[in-house]
């Protein structure tokens, strides 16, 4: 079964505590946490306070996603505001290796993230030193957009790359997952489904949840 973890950059944020508490009380895996700087990306999320505060509301994993410039900077303060995976994008780090070193050495897992254009051959020399591969299935900065087919391809080349090396690396997909293409991206060999709107817009998240947790 894939891990679930739902991004709550589509959830209502007037109502968060709420919505936590579903995400606990659900079959989600991991709490998805977008952080965008307006300069990586063109869109503000949210940051640090936040995710404080969402990180005393549950024992699950918090996989914190950063879309920003010099991620270095703030790695251990996500470490501190209770990250528990950090992953970071190759096009945003001049000194990929020292990131994912830095991230490994506060305790926290590394990943690395690709924007739809990054190949996935530009990680060989860094797969082996990460825990997860984020591919993004949109352009990075705005939800609800549809998923970009080609990421099929290039999970699969992905899927072949971890497997010819026999890591342990596991494979994220992030962006426009919905209950009609979430089975073909799992059969292409990906590990984590990121989903928002499909989520928290549906009338039923909880059943909706479920549904990708046991996805054929």
């Amino acid at each position: 079964m894939p891990i679930v973890a739902p991004s709550l950059l589509a959830a209502d944020f007037l109502h968060l505590q709420d919505e936590c508490t579903m995400l606990n009380e659900s079959e989600a895996d991991w709490f998805h946490l977008d952080v965008m700087d307006g300069v990586f990306v063109p869109n503000i999320s949210f940051g640090l306070p936040v995710i404080e505060q969402i990180r005393t509301t549950t024992q699950k994993t918090c996989d914190v996603h950063l879309m920003i410039v010099q991620p270095e900077r703030y790695a251990e303060a996500f470490k501190k505001a209770g990250a528990d995976m950090l992953t970071v994008h190759i096009e945003a780090c001049t000194h990929l290796h020292r990131n994912v070193q830095q991230i490994k050495s506060l305790g926290m897992q590394a990943g690395v993230s690709l924007n739809p254009h990054t190949p996935v051959d530009s990680l060989k020399d860094i797969l082996h030193d990460i825990d997860m591969v984020l591919l993004m299935s949109v352009n990075p900065g705005f939800g609800g957009q549809s998923f970009i087919l080609h990421t099929l391809q290039k999970i699969k080349e992905l899927r072949r790359m971890i497997d010819n090396q026999g890591l342990n690396t596991k494979i994220e997909i992030d962006g426009g997952i919905t209950l009609n293409n979430a089975a073909s991206i799992v059969r292409a060999g990906a590990d984590v489904l990121v989903a928002g709107s499909t989520v928290f817009k549906s009338a039923d998240p909880k059943a909706t949840i479920r549904a990708l947790k046991h996805i054929v």
